[in-house]
């Protein structure tokens, strides 16, 4: 489910570029001491499409789901990712250790309901 979309719009000679940056959420079982533990979940998808003369000619996507069960910090890194214009190229180049610290936090969600 995507719960928010940032877009931008760069021009490069003759091909428009758009950029969605979206939220997304989704729900993740994790086994826990022989039992199954529902969390929210929150991850980052990007897209880039390329137009030229009003022709969708190439899109572009990738996506990094279950980053974290903290909106607030998966937010900070969607818009660190819109501010930079980030391509999906470079997704798991740029966030790939910040997923590696924030998946920690499934552990610290699941011993605090405990």
């Amino acid at each position: 489910m995507v719960l928010e979309n940032l877009v931008k719009t760069q021009i490069n000679k003759n091909i428009k570029y758009i950029y969605f940056y979206r939220l997304t959420k989704e729900k993740v079982d994790i086994t826990y001491d022989l039992s199954i533990v529902s969390l929210q979940s929150y991850g980052i998808e990007i897209e880039r499409q390329s137009i030229i003369k009003d022709k969708l000619i190439d899109v572009c996507r990738d996506s990094v789901m279950s980053i974290s069960p903290d909106r607030y910090k998966v937010h900070k890194l969607l818009r660190l990712l819109y501010e930079n214009q980030v391509s999906p190229i470079h997704l798991v180049d740029i966030i790939g250790d910040y997923v590696d610290e924030y998946i920690l936090d499934f552990d610290k969600e699941i011993k605090s309901m405990a």
